[in-house]
């Protein structure tokens, strides 16, 4: 594979892969060491790149693999989810600081979710990948998939409307 059909590739997938790090490990600056390491990696292994059908879900597969070895030696078990692209110059600055509580509320309810549950909502809500995709990347079958979206889901929504019906009496 020339150099320019490997960035032609990259480019294409570096920022899922950048969002997913973001995703799993702790700082910025960790998921942008990670995905510079895991496409300095494929660019080592490029001339087996052909070999794969779906490089997209390879390269995601890498990130993940690479972003949990890296808090496995770290021995860093304080993940977190930080979810920093949204931004709407548009809405008034109470709306915002709105929306910033509720980002932050969500992201503390994410964090307490076991790991497969937090992957499997990032790739499928956040990155908004087809289950083929993230079967391939976690190594998890379908059913797995779907019962780990659906518990997450059901947690982060059980948490809100807790939080959204506090010190409302029901009769």
């Amino acid at each position: 594979m020339k150099q320019q059909g490997f960035l032609d590739i990259i480019n294409s997938v570096k920022d899922k892969m950048y969002r997913l790090a973001l995703r799993l490990l702790v700082s910025k600056e960790a998921a942008e060491d990670a995905t510079q390491d895991v496409i300095l990696k494929l660019w080592n292994q490029k001339h087996k790149l052909k070999d794969y059908t779906n490089l997209e879900a390879f390269a995601m597969t890498v990130t993940k693999n690479y972003c949990l070895d890296e808090l496995k030696a770290k021995k860093n078990n304080n993940l977190r989810i930080v979810h920093q692209n949204y931004e709407n110059n548009s809405i008034s600055p109470e709306r915002g600081l709105e929306l910033k509580d509720e980002l932050k509320w969500i992201n503390g309810i994410v964090s307490e979710l076991p790991e497969q549950q937090k992957i499997v909502f990032q790739l499928r809500d956040i990155e908004q990948l087809e289950f083929e995709e993230i079967i391939e990347i976690t190594n998890m079958k379908s059913t797995a998939i779907r019962v780990a979206l659906s518990r997450a889901r059901k947690k982060i929504r059980e948490s809100l409307t807790k939080k959204h019906n506090y010190g409302i009496a029901k009769n």
